[in-house]
């Protein structure tokens, strides 16, 4: 496969719920509840600037990290890595980011300016944005605890599936066919209610109910391929959703290293699926289309 390329990392959380239970937060109608808001961790966003009509650099776009400059000899917009020193000052510690070199950016604008010096090197390219906030002390996932994870994972986003439904009183939250699907789990009078519940109790309503969960998972992968949209996800398509899990689920680097089982660099629909404990005759492509 070819080289994994700098793409979108789009992210907005939902729900925050402790150990034991996932993220699930308040987030405005219209927006995706599984991801954080768009530009602050693009590691290939196009970023439209604001120049005068009569400047080249008008409808020139660069990706996150860049900015545009005008080619004196030509005069001919050219994108240019940002010096970190440009970057606004973070508003606070909310800001922080913390890249996979195990150091806290003061904001995702300096370390998307740090990558982009990098490019080209095994370092840079070695270089992702790891989890929102400061780097800190994660615990050992050990094994008893990593068999808890998608327990968690799958009623969250069924959940998340559900919540979409109640709200898009527009039709913008989800397409017909999507909803066609939601509803029937909305309605189902056995569905597990949102709340906090045992592992015991999650354990045993996927085991009872476990048709409800195959088009959650289809739905998340379908939201996460996106760029390119080519039934395979890679370390930057998954951002969106390991980034604000990370500090609050120490066990998610190592879920989604674990999914991809041939140690290709990229998770597939079927190695995401069997993740999830759906059965390899319930992957349905359409699905997550």
């Amino acid at each position: 496969m070819e080289e994994e390329p700098m793409v979108e990392e789009e992210l907005v959380v939902e729900e925050a719920v402790p150990r034991g239970g996932l993220l699930l937060a308040e987030t405005t109608v219209g927006m995706n509840p599984v991801q954080i808001e768009t530009g602050e961790f693009d590691e290939a966003i196009q970023i439209e600037e604001d120049f005068p009509a009569e400047n080249p650099c008008l409808n020139h776009h660069c990706k996150k990290g860049k900015v545009c400059e005008i080619d004196e000899e030509n005069n001919s917009p050219m994108c240019v890595c940002q010096d970190p020193s440009s970057c606004l000052a973070a508003a606070g510690e909310f800001e922080h980011v913390c890249g996979t070199d195990n150091k806290t950016y003061d904001s995702s604008c300096h370390f998307f300016a740090t990558k982009c010096a990098l490019e080209g090197t095994k370092k840079g390219h070695k270089l992702h944005l790891d989890y929102l906030g400061a780097c800190k002390f994660l615990e050992t996932c050990v094994d008893a605890e990593l068999s808890e994870f998608p327990l968690r994972m799958r009623d969250w986003l069924k959940n998340v599936l559900v919540t979409l439904f109640e709200r898009d009183e527009d039709n913008n939250l989800l397409t017909e066919k999507q909803k066609v699907r939601v509803q029937k789990i909305y309605e189902n009078v056995k569905r597990l209610q949102s709340g906090e519940h045992s592992l015991d109790l999650l354990a045993h309503d996927f085991e009872k109910n476990y048709n409800m969960y195959i088009f959650p998972v289809h739905w998340q992968f379908g939201e996460l391929d996106q760029h390119p949209a080519d039934g395979f996800l890679t370390h930057t398509e998954l951002a969106p959703l390991r980034a604000p899990l990370i500090p609050m689920e120490h066990c998610t680097t190592r879920f989604f290293d674990e999914c991809d089982a041939d140690s290709d660099k990229y998770i597939a629909l079927e190695e995401w699926a069997a993740c999830f404990g759906i059965k390899e005759e319930d992957i349905d492509k359409d699905m997550v289309l």
